[in-house]
């Protein structure tokens, strides 16, 4: 498993070679697709209870418990200092918890978990000279079976960024590569923090593109994250931390619903109607006209019961718009803050 820089600890080191080595058999991606391991317990590949970790005079991880499901994309959602990152450094045993279990793979070790289990971390760097396929071949060559790098390489886009070095990348790309550098061993698990803080807009898309493609070959995924769109788009399943606490574990549709809040939908109607046509539908809360506008609260499949009634009454609904609970909504209703970006 890699330290700070993303090296494994306790690993020699082979001489660097700019050839590639071939890639696996029958598998374009660079990796060998994962089969589920029979030494792993059920379907979880990490099971984390009752963790606590101090610092001094602070507790940063306070009674965390969770666990993450073969396969899935699990989101540690929370604000800054939060205790996230403590948190997946316990699992990733770069950080010894104070009290607690942590297991891992069926409770792999050593080297065996090592081989097993990619980080790619909040704070790391690599030297300002190394070239992208120099940093590649080098961490390729702490594991035994790595996957191709050359391959690798091409699918996080760095291909034509092949002899340009670490100190030239843009931010974007520095990201790509602190991706691959995390996969190029091929893991079962993958551990990604804060991935794209600092990134624009589009960068940022494009790394969740590839975080997708990563999910589906077969590797699970950590996501440590305080974008909620990013948690949003991306995440099977969330647990949300906020002062070194697990506040709630669900999807982000199930943490959306626990939220008490009318759905809401506005409209501009192609021509007059009786507001019983929407007053008698027993989604409806209430109808209010503003400007011009019909302004419509309820509950259920609002938009559905609305659109399908004012087609019955032929009436056209111009500048449709649904208004909904979101995540920042949940995470308001169950800490009593915003996560602030």
């Amino acid at each position: 498993m890699p330290n700070d820089a993303g090296h494994p600890a306790g690993v020699e080191l082979a001489t660097p070679s700019p050839d590639t080595k071939a890639a696996p058999a029958g598998y374009p991606g660079g990796f060998r697709r994962r089969t589920a391991d029979p030494s792993v317990d059920g379907m979880n590949v990490i099971e984390v209870s009752n963790l606590r970790k101090r610092y001094r005079d602070r507790l940063a991880v306070d009674d965390v418990s969770f666990t993450v499901k073969e396969g899935e994309i699990f989101g540690v959602l929370g604000p800054n200092g939060a205790g996230k990152t403590t948190t997946v450094e316990c699992v990733a045993g770069l950080r010894t918890p104070d009290s607690g279990t942590v297991k891992v793979l069926g409770g792999l070790s050593g080297t065996r978990l090592k081989e097993q289990l990619g980080v790619q971390l909040q704070s790391s760097a690599l030297p300002a000279k190394i070239k992208v396929w120099e940093a590649l071949d080098l961490y390729a060559s702490f594991y035994r079976t790595p996957a191709d790098w050359g391959t690798l390489m091409r699918r996080v886009g760095l291909a034509d960024r092949r002899n340009t070095f670490y100190g030239n990348l843009s931010g974007g790309q520095r990201q790509r590569l602190s991706i691959a550098l995390a996969l190029v061993g091929n893991p079962r698990v993958a551990i990604l923090d804060e991935l794209t803080t600092g990134l624009d807009p589009q960068a940022r898309r494009d790394t969740w593109g590839l975080i997708e493609q990563v999910r589906a070959d077969g590797v699970t995924i950590v996501l440590v994250t305080h974008f909620m769109e990013e948690a949003e788009r991306l995440c099977d399943r969330l647990a949300l931390i906020d002062a070194g606490k697990v506040i709630a574990v669900d999807s982000p549709a199930g943490l959306v619903a626990r939220v008490d809040q009318p759905v809401r939908v506005g409209f501009r109607p192609s021509r007059p109607f009786h507001d019983a046509v929407l007053t008698d539908l027993p989604e409806v809360g209430e109808v209010r006209h503003e400007a011009g506008r019909i302004e419509v609260t309820g509950t259920g499949d609002l938009l559905l019961a609305i659109t399908t009634a004012l087609s019955s009454a032929q009436v056209v609904p111009g500048d449709l718009r649904l208004e909904r609970a979101t995540l920042d909504d949940a995470f308001l209703a169950l800490t009593g803050k915003k996560i602030t970006v």
